[in-house]
């Protein structure tokens, strides 16, 4: 064997090697190389993404919770306005109630002011009557006469 066919038998096998290598073998292992290369950078702009929704997610969360607590102040300030709001129509009720209250008692007094009078001078006019009965039945005498209006004042 002459080192220079062994030479070129290997070379010539080389050379079928490396094409066959090249044609069959190596695009699916580059296709493969590149479809890893592309899931990952697919991955690595998901999980960009994923961060910048994150990111997004997260300001829209701390936005409608300082929106929710103006919302709930509010609603508190409102629900406080109106619970002053009701006290002040129940005291005005009741101011009104008490008013009305007290004009009924002055009236029923202012009644019963008058019922006095009148049964009082109903009573004086009786006693009147009385006393000048008493004056006229007796004889006429001027001590006598100051006795009795003295009585009769006593009895008043």
């Amino acid at each position: 064997m002459n080192l220079n066919s062994t030479l070129f038998a290997q070379l010539v096998v080389f050379f079928i090697l490396a094409w066959f290598t090249m044609k069959f073998v190596w695009p699916p292992i580059v296709k493969a190389l590149d479809e890893r290369a592309k899931k990952v950078a697919d991955g690595l702009a998901a999980a960009e993404r994923g961060k910048h929704d994150l990111e997004l997610a997260t300001r829209r969360s701390v936005e409608a919770l300082r929106e929710g607590k103006e919302k709930s102040a509010e609603l508190l300030i409102q629900s406080e306005k109106r619970a002053a709001q009701i006290i002040e129509e129940a005291k005005a009720q009741a101011k009104i109630e008490a008013d009305r209250i007290i004009a009924g008692g002055k009236a029923e007094a202012e009644q019963e002011s008058l019922r006095a009078r009148e049964s009082l001078r109903d009573h004086v006019a009786a006693l009147a009557v009385a006393g000048a009965e008493k004056i006229l039945r007796r004889e006429i005498d001027a001590r006598v006469h100051a006795e009795l209006l003295s009585a009769i004042k006593q009895d008043l």
